[in-house]
């Protein structure tokens, strides 16, 4: 716990910081976890968020592909993949059946195709070389946003090859940008506990940092809300904060809240409806480098990510057009997640705020203030 004689002067002082542009330090994030109330962070996030983007609120026209739920990995929390060895109830995707996911596209303004999935032995670096290539020759303008570090790390070890060699390989086959997946919560003693056997936070930040030497951009997650304390969520962000200073190649942070449906961790109770919200306003203000904060509405619930707009969030994914289990399985609100644009574009403006349709780096598509 925090150590203070006057909690009001130091969160006076944090808020001073905040509105001048300063940074704030570990134990002002961590004061901020404990002691400030939901409106306080509320208000301070908000003034970052209107400083960096204004009152823009950003989506874009995407679908997700996911080759597979069977997985050589068992992470405690997951209610999506299945095990190797008892891979009944999965499914295995050949390179044709997702290039006639992406057939069905043909025709449609959608921009970025989402690639993530469970670590399949037989689904290796040449296979996943061949699969973007496929997609590519098919759909050229299509961007391929694909793999998480838990993934890299296995087809490179297996490939027996370097990350940088990894990369480049998949970079001539078309990759265009990396997902923020498999982060989860960076401390070793909560990685232990629940993704013991998986690549490691000093291997997941290598991945990304050698991604942004190269020139792709990622995005960042953090899973929230199992066995971690503040302190762990805090310590998480200052490595992200310290990568994005030297590389400057994270597009977005996304606070991914954790659902305990159908898992080993169905025992631990889902953190609140205030707790999720002071967590994206707290990430708002820590992350100062950060151009962007986003509420992965599929996750959230559609309501849920609306208010997270008020908590210094300014992206809330895409359409989706129901084609991620990973959240549903888990027990989200939302089964079926999927928004067409129009009711993405309503959703933000019932918010007071600007739809912006963006690609997958931020470029805008279209303004819908300028277009009503």
């Amino acid at each position: 716990m925090i150590a203070t004689t006057n909690i009001s002067a130091d969160l006076q002082q944090i808020a001073e910081k905040v509105k001048s542009g300063q940074r704030i330090t570990d134990q002002e994030g961590l004061l901020l976890f404990e002691k400030a109330s939901l409106g306080f962070v509320g208000s301070l996030a908000n003034e970052v968020r209107i400083r960096k983007n204004g009152d823009k609120v950003y989506f874009n026209r995407n679908f997700h592909i996911e080759p597979t739920n069977v997985c050589v990995f068992s992470c405690n929390f997951c209610s999506y993949s299945k095990l190797y060895a008892k891979r009944e109830e999965g499914w295995e995707l050949s390179i044709d059946q997702m290039l006639d996911i992406v057939k069905k596209y043909d025709g449609q303004p959608v921009t970025e195709v989402h690639i993530v999935g469970g670590v399949h032995p037989k689904m290796d670096l040449q296979f996943f070389a061949d699969l973007i290539r496929a997609i590519k020759a098919h759909r050229p303008d299509l961007h391929i946003k694909a793999f998480t570090a838990v993934e890299y790390d296995y087809m490179f070890r297996k490939a027996k090859v370097t990350v940088e060699e990894g990369l480049k390989f998949l970079m001539a086959a078309g990759l265009n940008s990396i997902p923020g997946g498999g982060a989860e919560i960076f401390h070793p003693e909560i990685r232990e506990k629940i993704c013991a056997d998986k690549v490691d936070a000093a291997g997941w930040l290598l991945i990304h940092e050698t991604a942004h030497k190269l020139g792709l951009y990622s995005n960042a997650t953090m899973l929230f809300g199992t066995i971690e304390k503040y302190e762990h969520r805090i310590e998480h962000m200052r490595r992200l904060r310290e990568l994005q200073d030297r590389s400057g190649g994270f597009n977005t942070f996304i606070p991914l809240k954790f659902r305990n449906k159908d898992n080993d961790m169905s025992y631990v109770p889902e953190s609140s409806v205030v707790e999720d919200m002071k967590t994206y306003a707290i990430a708002r203000i820590y992350l100062d480098n950060f151009p962007h904060i986003k509420a992965y509405w599929p996750m959230l619930g559609r309501q849920n990510a609306q208010l997270s707009l008020s908590f210094g969030v300014d992206d809330i994914d895409g359409t989706i057009d129901d084609t991620t289990k990973i959240y549903s399985m888990a027990g989200s609100e939302e089964q079926t997640p999927s928004m067409t644009t129009a009711e993405l574009v309503t959703l933000i403006k019932q918010a007071k705020r600007v739809p912006v349709e963006r690609d997958t780096l931020y470029n805008e598509i279209t303004n819908y203030a300028l277009t009503d």
